[in-house]
């Protein structure tokens, strides 16, 4: 398990929210009792490694360049443990709320030299080999997915451009991997609906779902929207659960060793580099809460390993600041948008002469939860909403 740009404020945070919320000042995480350490993380070339060099470093045992997937320094393609996992006969699968072609998903079952090479990444998700017939093995070879179980966003990287089917293509060609993937035998999803069936119908692997053209929404805007997503929790216990009944059934025919699955908590790290608190800590909430789930399951599994690292640190939080080295906690707990979906909603609102009232009368108030701004705040996130994405998301995070 990876909690993407998850640092050690980001952490205290969280905690003291939680400790405040519920009244008990020794609150702990399922992460606080199998805490092992630290760990100093950086790529081959820059002091601060970025996911996909540090997805790498877990997936290969090596440094490489910042933006590297499943490669060395010098752009050769390094075995993964994911690989591994399935040339010994494991199951496998990722599950992420990023895009399923970023970073972190990638440097497990892919080799490019830019992680920004997403169009070649998916079609590599989508590869087949050989396992099995060793010298010293009776059992036939066989073809196999490399990853049995895929969950996340990014569908458009899989539809072709000019198509709408099932979403707006953002493939700079026109291969279908969508339809490649139904044709050899993928059980293909998008809908909410069809992602609760799983629990019903029990799908012969491989299965991918994709529920988001791009990155899949933020915890706070997931609740906010009714739930057409699953959240991370619930894409975990339900691959977790595909894995799980597909290799005891193997271990009937004698031909099961387990399973191999990495389950990303990404969009930490998206609300970090926002600078977006209260939305960073409901994510950070949601990866304790499939923790908890995961630990359940390898409780009920002893034979089963976890481990639950990060892979560097975004938005250089700081909790307290001089000369009182005040924050409250608090203070998050009415807020119940995004900076993301406030600032794509003020961006559809610019041409309207009547975007400060919105601002403040609608951001402020019954997005944020501040009912006392001043009239420099709302000019700022006026203005704001005229430059461009990152501007205008720090600007409504640091309100």
């Amino acid at each position: 398990m990876i909690s993407d740009g998850f640092g050690q404020a980001s952490e205290a945070m969280a905690r003291a929210y939680m400790e405040q919320k519920g009244g008990n000042m020794q609150w702990a995480s399922g992460l606080d009792s199998v805490l092992v350490g630290s760990v100093r993380t950086r790529s081959s070339d820059t002091w601060v490694t970025d996911s996909a060099a540090g997805a790498t470093a877990y997936s290969c045992a090596l440094k490489t360049y910042n933006g590297a997937i499943g490669v060395d320094r010098d752009g050769r393609a390094c075995g993964t443990v994911l690989e591994a996992a399935k040339l010994h006969g494991y199951l496998t699968g990722l599950v992420t709320t990023a895009r399923i072609t970023h970073a972190t998903p990638a440097a497990f079952a892919a080799h490019v030299v830019d992680r920004d090479m997403e169009d070649l990444i998916a079609q590599q998700l989508l590869t087949h080999g050989t396992v099995g017939g060793g010298s010293e093995s009776n059992e036939k070879r066989r073809i196999v997915p490399l990853v049995d179980v895929m969950f996340g966003g990014g569908l458009c990287h899989f539809v072709p451009d000019g198509s709408t089917d099932p979403v707006r293509g953002c493939r700079s060609d026109s291969v279908d991997l969508w339809k490649a993937a139904q044709a050899s035998g993928y059980t293909a999803i998008t809908e909410r609906r069809d992602f609760d069936s799983l629990a019903n119908k029990s799908p012969s692997l491989p299965v991918l779902g994709l529920f988001a053209p791009s990155h899949m929404d933020y915890e706070i805007d997931r609740k906010q929207g009714g739930g057409n997503q699953p959240s991370l929790q619930e894409m975990t216990l339900r691959a977790l659960d595909l894995l799980n009944k597909q290799q005891q059934q193997q271990q009937k025919q004698a031909n099961s060793t387990g399973f191999f699955i990495m389950i990303e908590g990404a969009r930490i790290d998206m609300a970090g580099h926002d600078n977006d608190p209260a939305t960073h800590l409901h994510d950070i909430l949601e990866y304790w809460r499939t923790v908890d789930k995961v630990r359940a399951f390898v409780d009920a599994n002893p034979d089963t390993l976890l481990v639950s690292t990060s892979d560097h640190e975004t938005g250089g939080l700081t909790l307290g600041i001089d000369p009182q080295y005040l924050w409250h906690p608090q203070l998050l707990d009415p807020v119940n948008r995004s900076a993301e979906s406030i600032c794509s909603d003020l961006r559809g609102a610019l041409s309207d002469d009547s975007i400060e009232d919105y601002v403040s009368e609608t951001v402020f108030p019954k997005y944020l939860g501040i009912s006392n701004a001043t009239d420099a705040e709302i000019e700022s996130v006026v203005d704001a909403a005229g430059k461009d994405s990152k501007k205008c998301k720090r600007t409504v995070g640091n309100v």
